[in-house]
């Protein structure tokens, strides 16, 4: 439901809502897409403290995923190359929808063992990030965005 169709408690806030909703998904897509760069930094070249390319590689291959270079390489393509995709609003829904699929997968592979919390390495913060990267599939880039720019969207 849009706030154009709302019956708001409060009317007057209405407009408010409305002039900040295209900032608003901006912001969001901004900071989802935007988060996932660093850490594919850290898998791809070390960067942050990460472990690069062969660090990942090997961490996933002992994890179960084989060979470890193809799933590191995806990982690395949906943090870094999605991150930027979703964060411009540039093919954005299928950019998106990746980066939900390769959270929830993250989640539950390599997190659901060590429990809810993420201070114990748990899920919580993929399943988070998920479901954010999920409601961008879902809704689109908005208003502010190079998809609405040129005009298309997915």
């Amino acid at each position: 439901m849009s706030t154009t169709d709302q019956r708001l408690i409060v009317p007057i806030l209405g407009p408010i809502y409305r002039s900040l909703d295209p900032v608003a998904e901006l912001l969001f897509r901004l900071v989802v897409g935007g988060f996932l760069v660093p850490h594919g930094l850290q898998k791809a070249f070390g960067a942050f403290g990460g472990g690069g390319f062969a660090g990942t590689a090997g961490f996933l291959g002992s994890l179960g995923m084989t060979p470890g270079w193809l799933f590191a390489g995806l990982a690395i393509f949906v943090e870094i190359g999605c991150g930027i995709a979703i964060a411009i609003g540039f093919l954005t829904r299928p950019a998106a929808a990746l980066a939900a699929g390769f959270l929830f997968v993250a989640g539950i592979s390599v997190h659901l063992a060590n429990g809810f919390f993420m201070q114990d390495g748990g899920y919580e913060f993929a399943f988070l990030w998920a479901v954010a990267a999920l409601l961008i599939a879902v809704r689109g880039a908005g208003p502010i965005s190079v998809d609405r720019s040129i005009g298309r969207e997915f």
